[in-house]
């Protein structure tokens, strides 16, 4: 079995099924589990690594998709080369892999032709049917299906914790310039942690809101969960919401209950770690019932 994952949640499910060594192609994002380093990368994009300010780099992408469609290359000598018998990509997001119809239609130009995988999550419970479906198409279903048990009970254990406990208003932004409201699974795990988010929606996209939305939510919490940015990326943005007018009267920020975390391992990569998701949100919203590992979120 030859694997090649154009996204990175892809790459960790396939890890995670114990198929790290069937691994022969990774995307240029592709960074975990740290073994994936040395695979060989058949994807690029102009914009990655680069140091854009949040409103630019939102700016560069709907130009780069209002001109090109896609904000990705494939690397199809390399691709070729690797000879695969399964790829997996997705058609959820054009900002977050190749084009589904670019992957497929050069798929049916190879020897086999190698099964393709599309990959389209909208609610948590589609990512365990998804590491349920990357298990059958590689052979081991029997792996998913202990993997999905493994993390359907961590995520009902931070469930069970919080039980009863009064549950903030709880406000995940997957962008800070414009500000984006969560989406997809954002709110599902939300719940899972205890909490309520009254701006996300559930299986939609995440999308642009006016920052008096966010303000009229009046969140006892927010959580910055920037796509694509580590948390000290995302702490670099912070001061642009300071600016804002109603900042500082917030329940969150007058009860320094503001945190960033790392929107690219976790909350935006729907695969493995969305259970690591929920429970660094359940320590979040009540530190006193449910437990995280240190460093994995910081108050701003």
């Amino acid at each position: 079995m030859r694997i090649v994952s154009l996204l990175p949640a892809a790459t960790e499910i396939v890890a995670a099924l114990g198929l790290g060594d069937a691994l022969v192609g990774v995307s240029h994002e592709c960074d975990h589990p740290p073994e994936v380093a040395s695979r060989p990368r058949v994807t690029r994009c102009a914009i990655h690594g680069n140091a854009l300010s949040s409103v630019d780099t939102d700016r560069w992408v709907r130009e780069a998709l209002a001109a090109r469609g896609t904000l990705y290359e494939l690397d199809e000598a390399a691709l070729r080369t690797l000879r695969p018998d399964v790829i997996i990509t997705q058609r959820l997001c054009d900002v977050c892999a190749v084009g589904y119809d670019t992957v497929t239609a050069f798929a049916a130009t190879l020897p086999g032709p190698p099964i393709v995988l599309n990959l389209e999550p909208l609610r948590l419970a589609d990512v365990m049917a998804d590491v349920r479906r990357v298990g059958a198409a590689c052979g081991v279903p029997e792996r998913a299906a202990a993997l999905v048990a493994s993390l359907d009970a961590r995520i009902a254990a931070v469930r069970d914790r919080v039980a009863g406990a009064p549950r903030p208003r709880c406000v995940v932004l997957e962008w800070i310039d414009p500000p984006f409201r969560g989406g997809h699974w954002i709110p599902d795990l939300v719940d899972a942690a205890g909490g309520d988010d009254p701006l996300a929606i559930a299986g939609e996209d995440a999308a642009a809101v006016a920052w008096e939305a966010v303000c009229e939510a009046k969140p006892e919490a927010i959580v910055l969960a920037c796509c694509g940015y580590p948390v000290a990326r995302t702490l670099a943005d912070v001061p642009l919401l300071a600016a804002r007018p109603g900042w500082s009267d917030l329940p969150a920020v007058r009860s320094g209950r503001v945190v960033a975390v790392d929107g690219s391992a976790y909350f935006s990569r729907p695969g493995p770690r969305l259970a690591d998701s929920a429970e660094i949100l359940g320590a979040i919203l009540h530190p006193d019932r449910v437990s995280a590992p240190p460093g994995s979120y910081r108050s701003v």
